[in-house]
């Protein structure tokens, strides 16, 4: 059994109620830490905590609701310690302790085994507070303990399984006969379907985006030459004494074992001594933190050495040499930015005079000339990557449009059936030159792409290209000599379909490139509404980061905590839906992650930096929710009269959440701003509480329109 992700999810649902159990017992702060949880901190302990009767019956639920998570979470241990007995024992104690305290939480929380109330009609509970936090310590760490123990099983199915694909690969780089390689390759497909689905779960629970996106490559990489392989291998059968058929062969098996080594690399986090991360640092990147060092000049004058700034900026004008000595660089483009890079060079000397004379005048018509010098080499870096990102993307644009009908594949196709020699030389160069120029457009692409991930997706396509074009031209060449060949024509079809994907993959590349520049792009499916830039700057000051005191604080923290549960709740919710594109869905999805950047504003974390921010994420998430409203109103048409009205009730629910949602946040509050935000944060829990509900009942709704017409129906 494989430690799946909704096993995972199970665990991350008991483990935020069991935060909320804990908080209604003591209003303490437990801190998280991804999907392996440990107690950090536990503050803000009060001795009275008095619940009424309906609160209290609450708790005992949320109580009886952990300890039936933490059963099954138990139940998929138990299962993964049966079938690797090198580390049931381990396992199994793990289990054990995880169910105990599971079953300790449900009886501290438990109505029936307390006292009777007091005359005030209200309840004292957890009067056993060293058993409460006791319970919760140990069920966190015993869950800890089965998800590292489980990871280390899905590391090492993952190896065996590599293993076994080699194994394979090498008796099939040995065979010689039909019959015997059909049998091979029989085996080595299913093998490879076993490794693919193993790395596929592995993607999706990696949490580093740039571990993500290599894993992507490789297993693309696999994906593609196994088809590859199969009709490489086949072609040095039939024609075992030509050269450039076994050259194509040899390529895909190395780069198919340069692959599975990739994925290991990435799944045991163990790099190779000597490796160098992917070439050197991005312009973007090194223009990011080049940028961020001035800033600091503001708050300390000391903190950065002049020299190490000049020989920054050269480092970064050095790598844009890329692009002015590129052929493909308009003359225009060119001039421009060299323009740019001469700008920023002059600016950098007047900053660092400027600086020179801030730190021994302390006055403020320095501090005011220091501050324009900062401005002003900032706003020439921008232009500067406005520049490179247009050079870039324009040359890709173009480019892709250029070969979109791919009329030097066709051509060498045809040169093949034909066996012409003198015409397979004249196309292979053009393919070669068409080769050189995607490889020097990623490499362009690379520098403008603003992420990591974009980055290594960038360099996957140099690779591609430099491998497959090669490969192609080998191919074309076993054709050209051999040219009645059905399995040599075969051949060069897969290798030339390869090259093709990869044409579109770039494609793909260039949009995601470019709504990344353009702050379209986050997560998969992120969704975040930031203020536009001020056309002025008179409000600020209201822009500061506000200082609440430490019991605000901590009321504002324990709200954004179930804010936080609440997401995760509507990302279950959101997952049931086969259609994941439907307007419910998207709306959906759009306000949980919204939800959650609120969330990580009470944390001090995410992107909203600042209450400004906050408010104005807030509006979007209230304007999301009138979305989802008419969304699910339009769905309702469709439903017979008692459907239509159990969701219509939900849909009045929540309108009126969102217009006070919006009415809140345009009141203004001339001090106090955090109760403000108490208040937004509030409705905003109440809105994911009846979205949850709607996304359960719709999904459930739509199921039965399903069973009822026999067919598929929609929701919008």
């Amino acid at each position: 059994m494989q430690w799946s992700a909704k096993a995972r999810e199970v665990f991350s649902l008991s483990s935020g109620q069991l935060m909320l159990v804990i908080e209604e017992a003591r209003p303490e702060v437990l801190w998280f830490s991804g999907g392996s949880t440990n107690i950090t901190t536990l503050i803000n302990h009060k001795d009275n905590t008095k619940k009424s009767d309906k609160t209290l019956q609450a708790i005992q639920r949320v109580g009886q609701a952990v300890n039936l998570a933490v059963g099954r979470f138990v139940k998929v241990g138990e299962a993964i310690a049966n079938e690797n007995w090198d580390l049931k024992e381990e396992i199994s104690i793990a289990c054990i302790e995880a169910k105990q305290a599971g079953e300790t939480i449900a009886a501290l929380t438990d109505v029936t085994n307390m006292s009777c109330p007091p005359s005030d009609g209200q309840i004292t509970i957890f009067t056993d507070k060293t058993g409460v936090i006791k319970a919760a310590r140990l069920l966190l760490s015993s869950v800890t303990k089965v998800l590292l123990l489980a990871d280390r099983v899905v590391i090492k199915q993952i190896i065996t399984s590599r293993n076994k694909v080699l194994a394979t690969m090498e008796r099939l780089e040995k065979v010689n006969s039909f019959q015997q390689f059909v049998q091979i390759f029989s085996q080595f497909g299913n093998e490879m379907v076993e490794f693919a689905h193993l790395t596929g779960d592995r993607q999706n629970d990696l949490k580093d985006e740039k571990k993500k996106a290599k894993m992507a490559a490789a297993r693309a990489v696999l994906e593609k030459c196994t088809m590859m392989l199969l009709t490489a291998s086949k072609t040095c059968l039939r024609h075992p004494t030509c050269e450039s058929a076994h050259k194509s062969k040899e390529g895909v098996f190395d780069r198919m074992k340069v692959a599975l080594d990739k994925v290991i690399e990435i799944v045991t986090d163990c790099e190779p001594s000597g490796e160098t991360d992917v070439s050197s640092i991005s312009i973007f990147t090194a223009i990011k933190e080049f940028k961020i060092n001035i800033e600091t000049l503001r708050e300390n004058l000391y903190f950065q050495s002049k020299e190490n700034l000049s020989v920054t900026l050269e480092a970064i004008l050095e790598c844009t040499e890329g692009f002015t000595d590129s052929a493909y660089t308009s003359h225009k483009q060119r001039e421009r930015i060299l323009e740019l890079s001469a700008r920023a060079r002059t600016e950098l000397q007047q900053l660092i005079s400027v600086w020179i004379q801030a730190q021994s005048k302390k006055t403020k018509s320095i501090a005011e000339e220091l501050e324009l010098s900062i401005l002003k080499i900032t706003h020439s870096l921008n232009e500067l990557k406005k520049e490179l990102h247009s050079t870039a993307t324009q040359l890709a644009a173009d480019l892709l449009k250029h070969h979109a009908n791919h009329v030097t594949l066709k051509a060498l196709k045809l040169t093949g059936v034909e066996g012409n020699l003198e015409a397979l030389a004249e196309y292979a160069c053009k393919l070669s030159e068409q080769k050189e120029q995607l490889i020097e457009t990623c490499r362009l692409l690379r520098h403008v792409s603003g992420t990591e991930p974009l980055e290594i997706t960038c360099v996957h396509a140099e690779e591609t290209f430099q491998v497959t074009g090669q490969q192609i031209i080998s191919a074309a060449e076993t054709l050209t000599l051999h040219p009645s060949s059905k399995i040599a024509k075969e051949n060069l079809d897969v290798f030339c379909e390869a090259w093709e994907s990869q044409i579109s993959d770039m494609s793909t590349l260039l949009r995601e490139i470019n709504d990344v520049f353009e702050g379209r792009r986050g997560e998969k499916y992120g969704y975040l509404s930031l203020p536009k830039p001020m056309k002025n700057n008179a409000n600020l000051k209201s822009l500061k980061p506000d200082k609440p005191d430490p019991e605000e604080q901590a009321k504002i923290a324990k709200l954004g905590l179930k804010l936080g549960l609440l997401t995760s709740d509507a990302d279950c919710e959101i997952a049931k839906w086969e259609d994941q594109e439907n307007e419910i869905v998207r709306y959906g999805r759009n306000m949980s992650s919204m939800a959650y950047s609120l969330y990580l504003f009470t944390r001090g974390e995410g992107p909203l930096k600042t209450s400004q921010d906050l408010i104005h994420q807030l509006e979007a998430f209230a304007t999301e929710g009138l979305k989802l409203a008419s969304s699910v109103q339009a769905f309702s048409k469709q439903l017979k009269d008692d459907d239509k009205l159990m969701l219509l009730l939900e849909i009045n629910k929540l309108i009126p959440l969102c217009h006070q949602l919006q009415t809140v946040t345009k009141t203004p509050l001339q001090s106090k701003v955090f109760l403000k935000v108490d208040k937004c944060i509030t409705k905003a829990r109440s809105m994911m509480a009846v979205l949850i509900q709607l996304l359960s009942l719709g999904y459930k709704l739509l199921h039965k329109m399903q069973m009822v017409w026999g067919e598929k129906a929609s929701p919008a």
